[in-house]
Order: C-alpha cells, then sequence, then structure tokens
C-alpha cells in the first residue's frame, strides 16, 4: 500500500483530527487549571492581605523587589492539593509568605540563620523529597534546612523552606549545611548534658533545635540509647517534648497527644525506638486506650480516702 493511496490518506487524516481533538481537550483543562489557581491565588489575597498583581503566567508579588511568581511554581506549591480547598489557601498562603521574606534577606543573613530541621515523614511542614538533605536511618524521619526568624512575626520560631522557594531567589544553600550540621550536634551535646543532669524530666528543645529535630543528632541518639544497652523506647507526640520512661504514662498517651496537636505541632503518632544509628516509629496496631479502660477500678483505701481541695 502506497503513501498516496486513499485508504492510507484517510487514515492519517483520521489520526490528525484525533491528535487535534486532544490538543483541544488538553487546552481545556490548562485553561480549567488556570481558572482554578487564579480563585486560589484571589482568595488568598482577598482574606490574607496580600499584595498581588495578576500577571499573563501567573501573578508578580507587591514589593520591593517585585517578585515573578509563575503557575508552574503555585502548582509546585500545593503539592497535588485541590486549589478549592482552604488547606490549599493555607499551603499558597505560606509559600508566598515564604518567597517574599527569602527575598527580603541577603545572603549573609541567610547563611548566618540556616538551621536543621527533622520531620516526620508525611508531616503537614514535609515539603517532600527534595527539601531532604539527609534522612535518618529507620524510615522515618528526615533531616533537612530552615531558617530561624525567617517571618518578621516569628523571630525566634524556625521555619522550613523548601528546596523550590530557595531556586526559585537562585539561591545555593549547599555551602551552608556543613554549619547546621554542626550546630545541629553541638546543640545534641547540650542536650545530652541537660537530660543526664535531670533523667526524669521530659525531653525539651535545646536552642534552635526542636526535640524532634534533636534526634537527628548522632551524639543525642547515642547517649539516649547507651544506657539502655544499645536501644530505647520514646514517645514525642508534638515536636516540642519527648518522654523516654514509657512506664510512668499512660500506653495510649502517645497517640491522644498527637491526635489533638495541631498538623504543624505534631511530632510522631506512635512510639519509636531509638539506636545511634536509626529512629524507628513501631508498627501501627492494637488498641492502648481499650487496654487502659479494661483495668478495673482499685479498691484499696489508700487511694479512696477523702482529700479536701484547696
Amino acid at each position: 500500500m502506497s503513501a498516496d493511496d486513499p485508504t492510507t490518506l484517510r487514515h492519517d487524516e483520521t489520526a490528525l483530527r484525533h491528535d487535534e481533538t486532544a490538543l483541544r481537550h488538553d487546552e481545556t483543562a490548562l485553561r480549567h487549571d488556570e481558572t482554578a489557581l487564579r480563585q486560589c491565588l484571589l482568595a488568598v489575597s482577598v482574606v490574607y492581605d496580600v499584595d498581588m498583581v495578576p500577571a499573563t503566567d501567573g501573578i508578580t508579588l507587591s514589593g520591593f523587589p517585585e517578585i515573578q511568581v509563575g503557575f508552574a511554581e503555585i502548582v509546585a506549591a500545593l503539592s497535588g492539593i485541590d486549589p478549592a480547598t482552604p488547606h490549599a489557601h493555607t499551603r499558597l498562603l505560606r509559600w508566598l509568605r515564604l518567597r517574599r521574606a527569602v527575598a527580603d534577606r541577603s545572603l549573609d543573613e541567610l547563611a548566618e540563620t540556616i538551621r536543621p530541621v527533622a520531620l516526620p515523614i508525611g508531616h503537614e511542614l514535609h515539603p517532600g523529597p527534595t527539601w531532604v538533605r539527609q534522612p535518618v536511618l529507620g524510615g522515618c524521619l528526615d533531616l533537612g534546612a530552615g531558617f530561624v526568624g525567617l517571618l518578621p512575626d516569628q523571630p525566634d520560631a524556625v521555619v522550613v523552606t523548601p528546596t523550590g522557594i530557595l531556586d526559585a531567589a537562585g539561591i545555593d544553600s549547599g555551602p551552608w549545611w556543613g554549619g547546621a550540621l554542626e550546630y545541629l550536634e553541638n546543640m545534641g551535646a547540650l542536650a545530652t548534658g541537660r537530660w543526664r543532669r535531670d533523667p526524669r524530666s521530659p525531653l525539651r528543645p535545646m536552642g534552635d533545635c526542636d526535640v524532634i529535630t534533636l534526634l537527628a543528632s548522632r551524639v543525642f541518639r547515642g547517649a539516649l540509647s547507651a544506657d539502655v544497652g544499645g536501644m530505647r523506647a520514646m514517645a514525642a507526640p508534638v515536636r516540642t517534648r519527648g518522654w523516654l520512661d514509657l512506664s510512668r504514662i499512660d500506653p495510649a498517651f502517645a497517640q491522644t497527644a498527637a491526635a489533638i496537636a495541631d498538623d504543624d505541632s505534631r511530632g510522631f503518632p506512635r512510639p519509636i525506638l531509638l539506636t545511634v544509628d536509626e529512629v524507628v516509629m513501631v508498627t501501627e496496631g492494637g488498641n492502648p486506650a481499650e487496654i487502659v479502660l479494661r483495668d478495673p477500678a482499685t479498691d484499696e483505701k489508700q487511694w479512696l480516702r477523702d482529700v479536701l481541695y484547696r
């Protein structure tokens, strides 16, 4: 069958029409996507008072310097979240605030304020695989970069900063990462000394490192696990506190505390096991709350005597 055969020509024409139809569908879907993104941007601008100017392929953040934010960057910021949801609005607001904050800082300021941040995999603040600088063995904890005092209304907070924000600003934080790791191990050593002075107290943040971040310190993990034969159980339901002696707390405490904490403050929803090399979260299963409620009430008089409350 030759190329000039009528049947071949009809097949080619049919294939061309199919391609044109698919292209029109793609263009329609793209317009719909852009419409949803513009609606999301409008909601953020109105509800949270963010100054922006619409552009052909995105927006321009007002201020000095002006910042061009394209639709591709906005899609990356939403990470697959439906643009019509309140969750998407808060996620995009955080991204735009960080874009402005990074643009307002000099490279020297950013180099001085970079800090290590460790987050459980799947955490609300976890920006994704591209943010991870160093995964902790065990499959539940990742270590990446943040900056302290980056947001004007949170001068003491370490703000998790997605790699895409730094890339969009043309900033390579790689040369600063060594200093952040050194800071982490220094804080881990200080936290170890404090814990040894008062081993029964809950673990607390040290410097600009919260408890979850301290668990990424090899010095700190080694000290905690060395006293108990190389492995220690721990509950860290929130990022700012950790409990080592699980025999002294309610079995349902970790799950309950994690469940009632807000998304940004939540730590590990289940107990974890520490060694000098790993952080492992225990497997899901069981019902510790039911186990606690199953315990019979005591009838010992020493616990039932009248008490005068003051």
